[in-house]
């Protein structure tokens, strides 16, 4: 499944492993709001790593339960987060999900006559730390976001997008890097407060 070579997905005992994976999920998905203590240790339970104070907001969709995604520290997902997690998924600190994200590891050959046979192959997806995913974006199979990088709305990310820029659209593409702008505004005319203007990492300051 993670060799990235195409392959007939026959094998029932993998079925059988991907059912456990799917019952913990649904008992996940179960959960109510004031039950927080059993939805961490639900996601300890289901993935393949989950660092520290990650949230996960049900409902998640994933073929595998979670059990090929990876979180670093403080990850954060809304509503309805989709992975096709046929393969491993790496997500690093402090990233932000918008909600109806969908992340992908799994396709299909174009060869017609292979997918009516259900032919598949598996890339990984890495998506570093820091970034932010608006609603809706989607992740197809293979691609790297790297890190403080921010993902517009709506956005089909079909090819690797660098560190420190903002991108968007379908195909999703760089727009700009990210910088001074970004300290003077926070939202088209709205000027970034003083006091938040310590956060700024050294070397970047901005002057008063």
């Amino acid at each position: 499944m993670k060799s990235g070579e195409i392959y007939w997905p026959s094998d029932t005992s993998l079925m059988e492993q991907q059912f456990d994976c799917l019952e913990k999920l649904y008992d996940f998905n179960a959960t109510r709001p004031h039950e927080q203590e059993k939805r961490q240790a639900l996601l300890k339970e289901m993935l393949a790593e989950v660092g520290k104070d990650c949230y996960i907001e049900p409902p998640l969709r994933a073929n595998w339960g979670g059990h090929h995604l990876h979180l670093g520290n403080q990850v954060y997902a809304n509503f309805n987060l989709t992975l096709v997690d046929d393969c491993d998924i790496y997500i690093g600190d402090h990233t932000m999900i918008g909600p109806n994200v969908t992340i992908a590891t799994a396709n299909h050959p174009l060869a017609p006559e292979l997918r009516e046979r259900a032919y598949q192959y598996n890339l990984p997806v890495h998506i570093g730390k820091n970034v932010w995913l608006g609603a809706g974006v989607i992740v197809v199979p293979g691609v790297t976001i790297g890190d403080n990088t921010v993902i517009g709305a709506g956005s089909v990310v079909t090819r690797d997008i660098p560190a420190n820029v903002l991108a968007f659209g379908v195909p999703c593409r760089v727009q700009r890097e990210l910088g001074d702008h970004d300290w003077e505004f926070y939202h088209k005319n709205r000027r970034m407060p003083q006091e938040l203007l310590k956060y700024r990492r050294p070397g970047k300051e901005t002057e008063a």
